[in-house]
């Protein structure tokens, strides 16, 4: 499983700053906005669409959702993310500015700062999509509330429907600078011997010493570097390309079975020896 091979630290003996297994009937707002970087688009493009049931957060795609952005497009998403940030309406300040091809503030956003820490650890639990076209995502996003070359990512990973196998299945990991010149880009693919459709976990530690990025208790990924800012956590599905024609293929879906996260650790945050 990755080059690394070694086992992750095990968790804080403190309890969880952040904690979600999705045992109630609604998603809790306390902990999550259920939109996709609304200040980027408007809200019925942003919304998630998702439901609870006994696996967890089912987020969907449905046959009737909206492109996230008409400039985007094709590209549906439902996404939940704890916190937001955005400047005024007309404004190129935000979370994500992830584009550079003049993403402007469509929708004045207040800031909501859920859960972003500078340096810690969080785990999710989730099961990929296999629906065509469908990728499932977990980063860890500059909230940029604070300077906007705050920009960087961890990306946890990223999964597309087509590169889940019963026996094995691959993943994009690591680290993306965006507009932190402090940063470099470092996503590789990776091979986890799991079948990413059924319920496994992935794991993020970072801090002054780097990150780590973890499935299953294994490290597949170990980086020098790491952002040293407030960071939100963004889980989502995203229907990549043209909408599927069958009517029997919608909706499309992943799920989210908990999150735990640790706002900073009780041990060197890099030390997985």
């Amino acid at each position: 499983m990755g080059a690394d091979g070694l086992r992750l630290p095990e968790p804080p003996a403190h309890e969880p700053a952040f904690e979600d297994d999705f045992t109630v009937p609604r998603l809790s707002k306390e902990r999550w906005v259920d939109h996709y970087l609304p200040h980027w688009t408007s809200p019925e493009r942003s919304r998630a669409r998702y439901d609870i049931d006994d696996s967890g957060l089912r987020l969907r795609i449905d046959a009737d959702q909206p492109d996230w952005r008409e400039e985007d497009a094709p590209l549906r998403v439902s996404n939940v993310q704890t916190g937001v940030f955005s400047g005024p309406a007309g404004s190129l300040r935000g979370t994500h500015r992830h584009r550079s091809d003049g993403l402007v503030v469509r929708t004045e956003t207040p800031e909501r700062l859920l859960w972003a820490p500078a340096a810690g650890r969080v785990e999710v639990t989730v099961s990929a999509s296999v629906d065509e076209g469908c990728m499932l995502a977990a980063w860890l996003v500059g909230t940029e509330h604070l300077s906007e070359g705050d920009s960087g990512e961890i990306c946890m990973f990223e999964i597309d429907a087509d590169a889940v196998g019963e026996g094995e299945s691959h993943a994009r990991c690591g680290v993306k600078a965006h507009s932190d010149g402090r940063l470099t880009t470092d996503v590789t693919e990776v091979v986890v011997p799991l079948d990413a459709s059924q319920p496994h976990t992935w794991t993020a530690v970072w801090g002054p010493s780097g990150t780590i990025i973890g499935c299953e208790g294994v490290i597949v990924r170990r980086m020098a570097q790491s952002p040293r800012y407030p960071l939100f956590l963004m889980i989502d599905l995203f229907e990549l390309g043209p909408r599927s024609h069958s009517g029997t293929s919608y909706p499309k879906t992943a799920h989210v079975h908990g999150v735990r996260g640790w706002d900073a650790l009780d041990r060197p945050e890099a030390d997985a020896s």
